[in-house]
Parts: structure tokens; sequence; C-alpha cells
């Protein structure tokens, strides 16, 4: 009887290198449409324009160049988009997607707007997920902004958070000469390892 051939690693068992093709191909420079990026507002988006910068860093600290981080917030008003209609009318898509593998650093970055308060008066804060090697299911996490300190001490969800810990899920602002720029690092393990939630 002769011995099974050994199986090599399939696409299911990792997802780190085949997103870049077919989830985000015009960032890394393929002959496809992507269907979201990380443009999310446009000029005449009503709000506040920001960009959200940050690395997803491994349990040694390194920046991890073959990560999906996806986003999805609300408007400044605090309301999530309904239609393509309200997504023609306002410019505000409210979700994107972007790899850590064109910028420099590993980074990840979006344009968007700061979000609102959301109608179940949950602080402003942005949904992420996250997709990398090594992970079979995505990670959910989100964060709020270091300058909203009255409503995050409210939040319903940030409250949960061991306190200890809430530090990981707030986003520091940062004045730059090219505008609001809020930073955030989606830390896998080690110290100061970023919460995820299980959705």
């Amino acid at each position: 009887m002769s011995q099974p051939a050994s199986l090599g690693q399939t696409p299911s068992q990792t997802v780190g290198p085949f997103f870049a093709y077919g989830l985000v191909p015009a960032q890394y420079g393929y002959a496809f449409n992507s269907l979201f990026g990380p443009v999310l507002a446009e000029a005449r988006t009503p709000g506040t324009p920001i960009e959200l910068r940050g690395r997803v860093l491994d349990g040694q600290g390194e920046a991890v160049g073959d990560a999906m981080v996806e986003i999805l917030h609300a408007d400044a008003q605090g309301r999530y988009p309904a239609s393509p209609a309200e997504v023609a009318t306002t410019g505000f898509r409210g979700f994107g997607r972007a790899g850590t593998g064109t910028l420099p650093g590993h980074e990840f970055a979006f344009r968007t707007i700061k979000p609102g308060v959301t109608a179940d008066g949950q602080a402003p804060h942005i949904n992420l997920i996250l997709t990398m090697r090594g992970l079979l299911n995505h990670a959910f996490t989100r964060l709020c902004f270091d300058d909203e300190p009255a409503a995050n001490a409210q939040d319903p969800v940030l409250v949960t958070v061991p306190e200890a810990r809430r530090h990981t899920l707030i986003a520091r602002r940062d004045n730059t000469a090219g505008g609001l720029v809020y930073r955030f690092d989606i830390r896998m393990q080690g110290e100061a390892e970023t919460v995820f939630f299980d959705l």
C-alpha cells in the first residue's frame, strides 16, 4: 500500500498572500477595479475630513506587510449610509479597505470623515476588521478618539473593556500640515495587545 502524498498549504489555510489580487487590486497595481478602497468620503461630504493611519504589529512588534484592514463607520451625523442613492448624494461610502503592503513602514491609510455619535449613544468610533497571515478567521476591533473623553467615558462598549486595556482602543489625534490625522496601531500579541471582540 502506497503512502499518501504530502499535502501542501492551500488558500483556505492562510489569507495573507491572496487578498491583494482579489480585494484591493488597484492599490497593488493590478489592472482590475477595486470594489472598495481606502477613500470613504469625497471633498463634498459633510463633516470633518480626517486621515486614519496605522500599522498592524506582530508579537515581536514588527509591522506586518501582508495584512488587510477594513473599516466601517457612521457619517458626521451618526448615521450609516442606507442606500446607493444616499452614497451618490453625500459622497460618503461608510466602508473601505486597505492593505499594508504598499505604503512606507507597512502602514494602512484611509481618507474619510470623523464619525458622529450614533443613535444608541456610542461614542464616535470606527469598526475595524483585520485579515492577515496566520489568521483563519477575521479579527474584529474598534477605535475611539482621544479628543472625545466625555463620550468615551460613557460609551457602552468601551466601558466593558478592563480599564487597563482601554488605551489599546484609542486613536491619537495628530494635527499635521496636511490635515487632521488619527493614528492607531493594531497589536496582535504581546505588551499592549489590542482588544479584539468575539462577534
